[in-house]
């Protein structure tokens, strides 16, 4: 074989190996797990830029919203902000996000959760409350057998706090005929351990609950497995025997 034909045939094999290594064909040998976040995204970017290629593109998304779980709370303005990702795009890309915490949320069976365990109501408000930003507090308002009647949000507070008084959350239950609440808040900042202030406002809402007759059944602060030192991604005040 000739030197240029050599060259041209070494020349070939590299286009084949980038080609392979393209998003589209790993998806198409290895199946959708076999994926990385990034090379995902690709997919449902599909191109990018003249500035920057669809892989690039996508490595920063990933570092702009600093996870794939973020992503869940941008809207928008935060999407077409990148260059590259225009209306269209951005518009495409919030759908897929909502769909991700429609089905995330979405109840096993038939009706209402039934939400008798911390895990339950973890998995429950997680994608609800995944990558928020700042503390919200919220309740389960549930009957008689622990089924949810309706979620409520009570406050919204800052980056670093959220004020609830038992006032608000037990006028809430009164007005949905909840028998039982679940309270619960997230820690923007992923690790679901207790402050001084979430165990103070738990002894005030276990006071009031004993005196409306309404059962307080468990506080579930909501945080991410990835920061949580137990892997988890909720801490539970009735688990850990604080009510």
């Amino acid at each position: 074989m000739e030197s240029g034909e050599r060259r041209g045939t070494y020349r070939l094999r590299l286009k084949d190996i980038a080609l392979a290594d393209r998003p589209q064909e790993r998806l198409e040998r290895l199946g959708a797990e076999g994926l990385s976040d990034m090379e995902l995204l690709a997919m449902l970017l599909r191109k990018g830029s003249r500035a920057h290629d669809v892989m690039s593109l996508s490595s920063q998304l990933l570092a702009e919203a600093g996870s794939l779980q973020k992503l869940l709370s941008w809207d928008l303005e935060d999407f077409t902000a990148l260059d590259g990702i225009g209306k269209i795009k951005g518009l495409q890309l919030l759908a897929v996000m909502e769909l991700a915490r429609r089905v995330l949320k979405a109840p096993a069976g038939d009706g209402p959760p039934v939400l008798d365990e911390p895990e339950k109501v973890f998995l429950h408000l997680y994608p609800k409350m995944a990558g928020w930003t700042v503390e919200r507090f919220y309740i389960c308002a549930l009957n008689r057998k622990n089924r949810l009647i309706r979620d409520i949000e009570i406050t919204s507070g800052t980056a670093t706090s959220s004020l609830v008084h038992p006032r608000e959350v037990f006028r809430a239950a009164v007005q949905c005929q909840a028998t039982a609440i679940i309270a619960a808040h997230n820690h923007p900042s992923g690790d679901p351990a207790p402050s001084a202030a979430d165990i103070q406002v738990t002894k005030k809402l276990q006071s009031a609950a004993q005196t409306i007759e309404i059962d307080l059944l468990d506080h579930i602060i909501i945080g991410s497995p990835q920061f949580d030192p137990a892997s988890r991604g909720y801490y539970s005040f009735s688990e850990s025997g604080l009510l």
